[in-house]
């Protein structure tokens, strides 16, 4: 597997030894591709699903399969009940997700946070994603799985994993740690948000109290996660250490669900929550207040 002692975070390796799995229409394995940008200044979600997947996976656009379409939120609990089951995932299946994009895996540990919001008991996340996968020469396909439809009953939504913007109030007021996950440059206040991005705020900065923990800074050089000792030292160097609330936030909360799973999956601090209202909610907000400046 990996270094960590959950299985939620699994090896190309692995992935590879099941693939036999993720391709039977039995629903015990499924593999999920979420799409992503290619760089922060492209401006859409193109699916690359099409260009190549690895075998048996699922390709879920973010913005259209998994997020509600007349408000900026994820699905409802029906609307995702739907989709996942219209995709052939039951109840028990061992759900990998995995993604590609200026960040590593950037929606699809936004889609497996969705996943366990509703309460899906074994979501995993394939370590690197499609870029690592196709770096190291693993098989790619463009054949398509059709899967049989399952009927799917959510056991949340599970509220515990959440924030939302009177959260982010308490947690000001109580010295609560919030992890900003954004660029310095978005921190700081000298970009809204990173250039062609659709959503964004009318104002720049931080909310007041925050730590900068910029969310490359939790992989390596090859997008895989950093080991437990660097996590711990990466956080800890922030004044966090697991005993305490710890609140999660960028633009739209995808990049801050990388860091809520560092957290909450991979450390197992057991009390993280991912504000995924983030600044495009707390930067239009009237009388929310922000603060700017460098980085120290």
């Amino acid at each position: 597997m990996t270094e960590y002692d959950t299985d939620v975070l699994v090896s190309a390796d692995w992935v590879e030894d099941h693939l036999e799995e993720f391709q039977s229409e039995d629903p015990d394995y499924r593999l999920v591709e979420v799409n992503s940008p290619e760089s922060p200044d492209e401006g859409e979600f193109p699916s690359r699903y099409d260009e190549g997947h690895i075998p048996g996976a699922i390709g879920l656009q973010w913005d259209e399969d998994l997020s509600d379409q007349n408000q900026r939120d994820i699905l409802k609990k029906e609307g995702f009940e739907d989709v996942v089951g219209e995709h052939g995932i039951s109840e028990d299946s061992t759900v990998v997700f995995y993604g590609d994009g200026w960040i590593p895996n950037w929606f699809a540990l936004f889609a497996y946070w969705e996943f366990k919001y509703y309460g899906h008991d074994d979501a995993r996340v394939l370590d690197g994603g499609k870029d690592y996968w196709v770096e190291e020469e693993y098989p790619l396909t463009d054949e398509e799985p059709d899967f049989p439809s399952q009927e799917y009953t959510a056991k949340g939504p599970f509220e515990s994993i959440r924030a939302y913007k009177d959260d982010v109030d308490k947690a000001r007021e109580a010295g609560i740690p919030m992890v900003d996950v954004r660029s310095p440059e978005e921190f700081s206040g000298e970009i809204i948000a990173p250039e062609g991005l659709r959503e964004t705020a009318q104002r720049g900065g931080h909310i007041p109290g925050a730590s900068n923990v910029p969310v490359k800074t939790n992989l390596r050089d090859d997008g895989r996660f950093k080991g437990p000792d660097e996590l711990e030292d990466l956080y800890g160097d922030e004044g966090i250490d697991g005993d305490e609330s710890i609140v999660t936030y960028c633009r739209v909360g995808e990049r801050s669900a990388i860091a809520w799973f560092a957290l909450h999956e991979l450390l197992e601090y057991e009390d993280v929550h991912n504000y995924d209202g983030s600044w495009t909610e707390w930067g239009n907000l009237i009388r929310a207040p922000i603060e700017k400046g460098e980085v120290e």
